[in-house]
């Protein structure tokens, strides 16, 4: 069994989704880091200085909390029960992001595979046929 686990993990497709999942991660970071400090801000600025990481609607106030209604952190630590939509929203942006830079990843790859292939038919050297072949040998049977 081991053996087997070797050769699996020695495979190229292993090693490639293990290099892969650690550039996702650290795009995945960017990402947050494009959302939050660039388009999150213009968002709020486009809506009157709106942060909407920090929007939400209070359904109800743990027994005891004294703090301020509207500090989201301070709620969210306490354990008051809320819907945050700004950060729903600010989450599916940064989906929306991802989704469509890894699209665009796979439509260029795509592309190259595609342009790959071509020039390996291109540059594959035009041997006989399928059917020229039986024909050659038929030809061949019939001589003898």
């Amino acid at each position: 069994m081991f053996q087997e686990f070797k050769a699996f993990i020695a495979k190229g497709n292993v090693m490639e989704l293990a290099v892969a999942v650690i550039i996702g991660g650290a795009f995945g970071t960017i990402v947050s880091s494009l959302t939050d400090d660039v388009i999150m801000p213009f968002v709020g600025w486009i809506f009157g200085g709106a942060d909407f990481t920090s929007e939400f609607i209070l359904l109800s106030v743990p027994a005891g909390y004294e703090g301020a209604m509207d500090d989201y952190a301070a709620l969210k630590e306490a354990g008051a029960a809320m819907i945050g939509y700004g950060a729903f929203l600010t989450a599916l942006i940064n989906f929306l992001i991802l989704a469509f830079v890894i699209f665009l990843l796979v439509r260029y790859a795509n592309k190259v595979m595609a342009s790959v292939q071509k020039e390996e038919e291109a540059a594959a050297p035009a041997g006989p046929s399928e059917i020229e072949l039986l024909t050659e040998i038929r030809d061949a049977l019939k001589n003898r």
